[in-house]
C-alpha cells in the first residue's frame, strides 16, 4: 500500500487528519513513524505558501507524497488577526493554547459583539517528483468570552458555531469532521488524493 505522509509535528492536527483521511486507500504515516525530524519555517506571505513550503520540504526529505496544512483563525474585530500567526499569537515565547485564548479574549474586551470570525485551512499535497496541489476550506462562527468544551485543541473552546449552538470543542468528532475548516479542505483534497492513489 502506498504511503501518505502527514507533514506536521502537531499532534492535534495529526489526530484530526488521520480521522478525516481514514477512508483513503493509503497508509498514513507521520514524521515520527519514519524517524524524520524536520522543522520548516513558516515565513510565507499567506496560508498557501506556508502549506506548500511544508509539503514540498517533507516530500523531498522523505521521498513520500506529503500532505501539509496551514490554518488560522481570523477575527473581524481584530482586523483579521491572528490569521497566519494564530499558533504564535502571544507576546510571550512558549505560550500555551490556553495563554493564546486568554490573550485573544483580552484583546477583544470593549469591542462590540458578536465577535465574528472564521477558521481557514489550506492543504497542500506535494509529490516528490515535483507536482503540487493546493485546496482550501473555511468554517464561520464567533469568538465567545467563556471557554466551553474539551474536545479539539487551539482556539476550539472559544470558537462558537451558531448553526450548532456549540463551540468547536463541544462537537463530537463526527460533527467536527463535517463542519471544520480542515474537514472542508480535506473534502476538496480527496478527489486529488484518489487520483494520485488511483482509488
Amino acid at each position: 500500500m502506498k504511503k501518505l505522509l502527514i507533514a506536521t509535528n502537531n499532534k492535534g492536527k495529526v489526530k484530526e487528519l488521520q480521522e478525516l483521511l481514514q477512508g483513503l486507500k493509503a497508509e498514513l504515516v507521520t514524521p515520527a513513524d519514519i524517524h524524520l525530524t524536520l522543522d520548516v519555517e513558516e515565513d510565507g506571505r499567506d496560508y498557501a505558501e506556508n502549506a506548500a513550503k511544508k509539503a514540498i520540504a517533507f516530500a523531498r526529505a522523505s521521498g513520500l507524497i506529503s500532505l501539509a496544512d496551514d490554518s488560522g483563525l481570523e477575527v473581524d474585530a481584530l482586523d483579521g488577526a491572528p490569521g497566519l500567526y494564530s499558533a504564535r499569537y502571544h507576546p510571550k515565547p512558549g505560550a500555551t493554547d490556553a495563554d493564546r485564548r486568554a490573550y485573544m479574549r483580552e484583546n477583544l474586551q470593549g469591542k462590540p459583539q458578536p465577535w465574528t470570525a472564521r477558521f481557514h485551512a489550506t492543504i497542500a499535497i506535494a509529490i516528490p517528483e515535483g507536482e503540487l496541489h493546493v485546496v482550501e476550506g473555511n468554517c464561520h462562527g464567533e469568538i465567545i468570552p467563556e471557554e466551553r468544551g474539551s474536545n479539539g485543541f487551539g482556539y476550539d473552546p472559544i470558537f462558537y458555531i451558531p448553526e450548532t449552538g456549540m463551540t468547536m470543542a463541544e462537537l463530537g468528532m463526527e460533527e467536527k469532521n463535517r463542519l471544520s475548516h480542515r474537514a472542508k479542505a480535506v473534502i476538496n483534497a480527496l478527489p486529488i488524493l484518489r487520483s494520485i492513489y488511483r482509488v
